[in-house]
Order: C-alpha cells, then sequence, then structure tokens
C-alpha cells in the first residue's frame, strides 16, 4: 500500500481520485446521451467532489507532482468545461429548429466556451508550482465555470431565462470569465 503515497508513482492516492474525477465525467456524459439528465447530474456533482478531494490529498501527503497537475486539468476540461456544456447542448439546444443563421451563434457559443476553458486550464498548468496553492485564481475557475453553467441550466428548465440566445449569450459572458482578469480567492 506505500505505493498509494509514492509521489513518483502515476496510480498514487491523489491520482487515482482524479482518475475517480474522469470517470465520473464520462458517465456523465454517457446518462447525458441517454437523456438521464438526474444521473448525469449526479456524476457531474461526483466529479466536483473528487475534484476538491484530490487537491486535497496531493497537498496534505505532499504527491503533487507535474504529472498530477496535468491530469488534473485533464479532468477538469472533461468535468467542467465538456460535461457543462453537453447539459446546455442536450437540455437547451438538441432537438430545436434552428434557423440557419442562428446555427452560427450555436456553433460559436459551444465552441467558444470549450476553447475558453481549454486555454484557461493550459495557462494555470504553465504558471502551477507543484505543491504550491496560490491565494487567489485569476479569471474564473473551470470548476466555478461549470456551476455557473450549471445555474443557467436551471434557469432554462425552471423558465426564469425565456429563449436559448439567451443562454448561449450567457456561456459566452462565462466563458469571457474563465479568462478574465477578475481575482478570486482559493478556498
Amino acid at each position: 500500500m506505500t505505493f498509494l503515497f509514492n509521489k513518483d508513482n502515476h496510480f498514487n492516492l491523489a491520482n487515482i481520485v482524479t482518475f475517480f474525477n474522469i470517470a465520473s465525467g464520462i458517465l456523465a456524459i454517457y446518462f447525458l446521451t441517454h437523456s438521464d439528465f438526474f444521473a448525469a447530474a449526479l456524476f457531474a456533482w461526483l466529479a466536483g467532489a473528487f475534484d476538491i478531494l484530490d487537491g486535497k490529498i496531493a497537498r496534505k501527503y505532499n504527491l503533487s507532482t507535474q504529472f498530477g497537475i496535468q491530469l488534473d486539468s485533464f479532468g477538469d476540461f472533461l468535468s467542467f468545461v465538456i460535461v457543462p456544456v453537453m447539459f446546455i447542448f442536450f437540455g437547451v439546444i438538441d432537438g430545436k429548429e434552428i434557423e440557419f443563421l442562428n446555427t452560427a451563434f450555436v456553433a460559436f457559443a459551444f465552441i467558444y466556451y470549450v476553447i475558453s476553458g481549454l486555454r484557461r486550464l493550459i495557462q494555470f498548468n504553465i504558471n502551477a508550482d507543484e505543491g504550491e496553492v496560490s491565494k487567489y485564481f485569476t479569471g474564473v475557475p473551470t470548476p466555478l465555470g461549470a456551476i455557473l453553467l450549471w445555474c443557467v441550466y436551471l434557469g432554462w428548465i425552471y423558465e426564469l431565462i425565456p429563449n436559448e440566445n439567451i443562454v448561449l449569450a450567457l456561456m459566452i459572458v462565462i466563458g469571457y470569465l474563465l479568462n478574465s482578469k477578475i481575482k478570486i480567492p482559493h478556498p
């Protein structure tokens, strides 16, 4: 069992928890593609719990490595960029008759958000140092972006947001905030 606490082992405890984040994201996507939004939401939130836990374990047991930093960002990309975008797609856009000009807006909103999330994670990795946590995030972190998109999704479901163009506009705004200069305190 000492391999779980070996910093040089790619399957140390912190990384295994990150793999659970990734597995939860994959299961969320599976359930989204099968129109089971409750199960998808459950696994999306479970991915968030694993994301919090992997960082705490890495810091507590000195398991932070460049491999772990990269792995965590791949997990974050899947669980906090792709999954929330798919929630919006399958919950708001899928099955709707979209006019030709609006198709470009739909495509732009989704592509913009995904690229914004990816850019944010790459920049975070470039700036990350093993085992160190800064006092503030610059820009909205992808898990918070996912929560904001979740709120947009709920706003749509509960008819607080009257049309899909507003949903798409909010996706673009949140995508912009991922790479903004806003300072968000690190928990």
